[in-house]
């Protein structure tokens, strides 16, 4: 028979048990209050992120001062992921407008500060280089557009300009306008294409979308001329041409009628063929 000290232990024992749990419960309860009090008082801090408008400030400066010259297979998306900067401040530094044609051996810009080069288009970019809401520049719908009207000269060419080919002007160039970047001359298929001016051939392919057979001469540092939808290419890269020789013969690639596609370029930019070519 159990001795009666030790029935009233168990029993103090077995009441015990209860308490201890809840007394267990009450502390694990204090400690998760802790913890919310806690989480409440903290501070979240961020790291500046690709959304951030510290890292977007970043972005935006750039390498103000260098510049990097495009190579043959270049893409303007491609210069600026290699460079750590965004695809459309790399247009704006260099005031390129979409669909963002870029040439070998034109010299761009990586980062703000730069001189816009003459003949591109800056008017109506704020000074910090964002882009115009439409709430910031109404445009009235009852008005018509007024008609371009002629541009000038970015700087007097120290190139030789001629004729590209013989025959009618079907479209001029339109300042501002990606696709009226030069002037479009109709003929005949086969009809010979010839170099503008001295320089060497820096590029000479089918591998810029609306151009068709492309061949681009370089004349200096600042001058290229380009010549488009040619059916023929009979020059090679690296090629030196004179003024006047055959470098192509006309046709139809990428456009729908035979004709050449010609544009005269300054710094890598656009500008009117008309003005530098000599008068008919």
């Amino acid at each position: 028979m159990p001795h009666p000290r030790y029935k009233e232990m168990c029993i103090r024992m077995s009441n015990a048990i209860p308490m201890a749990r809840m007394a267990l419960r009450v502390g694990a309860l204090a400690l998760l209050l802790l913890a919310l009090a806690a989480c409440g008082k903290s501070t979240v801090v961020r790291t500046p992120g690709a959304g951030s408008s510290v890292s977007g400030q970043a972005a935006s400066k750039g390498q103000p001062g260098a510049s990097v010259v495009v190579q043959r297979g270049d893409t303007l998306y491609g210069i600026a992921r290699r460079h750590g900067v965004a695809v459309t401040d790399m247009a704006r530094w260099n005031n390129l407008q979409p669909p963002y044609t870029i040439y070998p051996g034109q010299r761009l810009a990586l980062g703000a500060g730069g001189k816009p080069a003459s003949g591109s288009q800056t008017a109506g970019r704020p000074a910090s280089g964002g882009s115009t809401s439409a709430a910031s520049t109404p445009r009235a719908t009852t008005t018509p557009a007024p008609a371009p009207r002629p541009t000038a000269a970015p700087v007097a060419s120290n190139v030789r300009w001629q004729w590209p080919a013989q025959g009618v002007t079907l479209s001029t160039y339109v300042e501002g306008n990606a696709t009226r970047q030069g002037i479009d001359i109709g003929g005949s298929s086969g009809q010979p294409v010839n170099a503008a001016a001295d320089g060497v051939v820096v590029y000479s392919g089918a591998g810029l979308v609306g151009y068709g057979e492309l061949i681009i001469v370089k004349h200096n540092e600042q001058w290229l001329s380009a010549y488009g939808h040619n059916r023929k290419r009979l020059v090679n890269e690296g090629q030196a041409v004179k003024a006047g020789q055959q470098i192509a013969e006309m046709g139809r690639t990428g456009t729908d009628r035979d004709k050449l596609h010609f544009e005269i370029r300054y710094n890598g930019k656009p500008v009117d063929p008309l003005l530098y070519l000599p008068k008919k």
